[in-house]
């Protein structure tokens, strides 16, 4: 990405950018930060993050793959744009889309938006509108006025942009998106996340895949309100985030099947055990069959799985072509782990926690896989920690090992 500081039109300073392969204008966010620790994404009058190109990097590869399997011309939609760099790379860079809708209420970001779109050559393409998100969704909510694809990537939670963006896709229709308000999904503000996803978060090793369920969760539960069920076919966490793409089917069956899938996950901090259990209404108190502790519970959220092995192995092959990206090789990490994982049942241990817990050095995760996968249980790494691994052994003999290693 380059910059270049400009004179232009508007009442603020800023640059042009160049990522993937367009070039719009943005804030000059340097210019907003009147004291350490300001974040200048949310200070600057229309919102762009510098640190989320790579969000936008997936985006554009995972529109591209869903493209090519439906075959069809896309018309896609997001409803909460900022500067509307996303949108217009969407334009640019996936082929098959045939009509792009980027809205933002934010009067100066519209106004950049139709800027950035007209230097982009984009009229006949992209279409800019400046109302509320959830109204602009809602006028999309007929039958025949659906999206293909809706990405929701908000400053903080995307929970009440769901049941409209739900009620805006086309049935197969993929949805996109992104929470960053991690505190309340990782139990720092547990009452956030009952309020904002309904479940209970829990502050472990792994709190960042319980993110990601609980909003899959969440996601599921709204989409059953319509009788809609969801497919998750990519997710992830990265820097300050968890991202998902869904799949949206239409049909009462198809919700009932989603909601086998909810359930919760419970917790031993003594042992390190942790087990799921499948159903909606199936929370219990647990005592934990190895040591006897009171179990801790993080739920209703996802159970199944966080993504799609064909899609992800796609996503691969797609990546493999796109030689502009510079987060190229991060992303390819990133996708090789995950399709590592994909496999391995949920949640993952944290060799270093291990460690710290019971007073040994830190081995390779690498190495306690490898062992793992010797005496013959499934064992991974995961893209959630570089210190975490995901296995089906039990917690002692986890334990163990990380001893024996470390």
């Amino acid at each position: 990405m380059t910059r270049e500081t400009v004179k232009s039109s508007f009442d603020f300073p800023a640059v042009w950018i160049n990522e993937g392969k367009v070039r719009v204008l943005v804030p000059k966010l340097e210019a907003f930060v009147e004291k350490p620790g300001d974040y200048a994404p949310s200070k600057a009058p229309v919102f762009y993050n510098p640190v989320m190109e790579m969000n936008r990097d997936f985006a554009v590869i995972a529109l591209q793959v869903y493209q090519k399997e439906a075959g069809r011309g896309l018309h896609v939609c997001e409803p909460l744009a900022g500067c509307g760099v996303r949108g217009i790379r969407f334009a640019v860079e996936v082929e098959g889309v045939e009509r792009v809708i980027l809205n933002d209420i934010n009067p100066k970001a519209f106004e950049l938006i139709k800027f950035n779109v007209k230097e982009n050559r984009l009229e006949d393409k992209v279409i800019i509108q400046n109302v509320d998100a959830n109204f602009l969704l809602s006028s999309y909510a007929a039958p025949k006025k659906r999206f293909d694809y809706i990405d929701i990537d908000p400053f903080g939670s995307p929970a009440p942009y769901i049941d409209s963006s739900v009620r805006a896709l086309k049935s197969g229709g993929l949805l996109a998106l992104t929470s960053t308000d991690l505190a309340p999904l990782c139990g720092v503000h547990p009452k956030a996340c009952i309020r904002k996803y309904g479940a209970k978060p829990l502050r472990t090793e792994y709190c960042h895949e319980l993110a990601v369920r609980i909003l899959l969760g969440s996601l599921a539960k709204t989409a059953a309100k319509h009788d809609v069920g969801i497919k998750p076919v990519f997710s992830y966490y990265a820097n300050h985030y968890v991202r998902i793409y869904a799949r949206m089917f239409h049909g009462a069956r198809k919700a009932d099947k989603s909601l086998k899938e909810i359930g919760y996950v419970y917790h031993c901090f003594k042992c390190f055990h942790r087990e799921t259990a499948k159903g909606l209404f199936n929370l219990e108190k647990k005592n934990c069959p190895k040591c006897g502790e009171k179990m801790s519970v993080a739920g209703p959220l996802w159970i199944g799985k966080l993504v799609d092995k064909e899609y992800c192995e796609k996503l691969v092959e797609e990546l493999s072509k796109r030689r502009e990206l510079k987060n190229g090789k991060r992303m390819r990490k990133i996708l090789n782990l995950i399709i590592e994982e994909v496999d391995c049942p949920p949640t993952y241990f944290d060799v270093e926690e291990i460690s710290d817990k019971f007073g040994c050095s830190t081995p390779s995760p690498r190495k306690v896989v490898a062992k793992l996968r010797r005496e013959g249980f499934s064992a991974s790494l995961t893209h959630f920690k570089s210190t975490g691994i995901r296995t089906d052994a039990p917690s002692e003999r986890i334990i163990e090992i990380v001893k024996e290693l470390g």
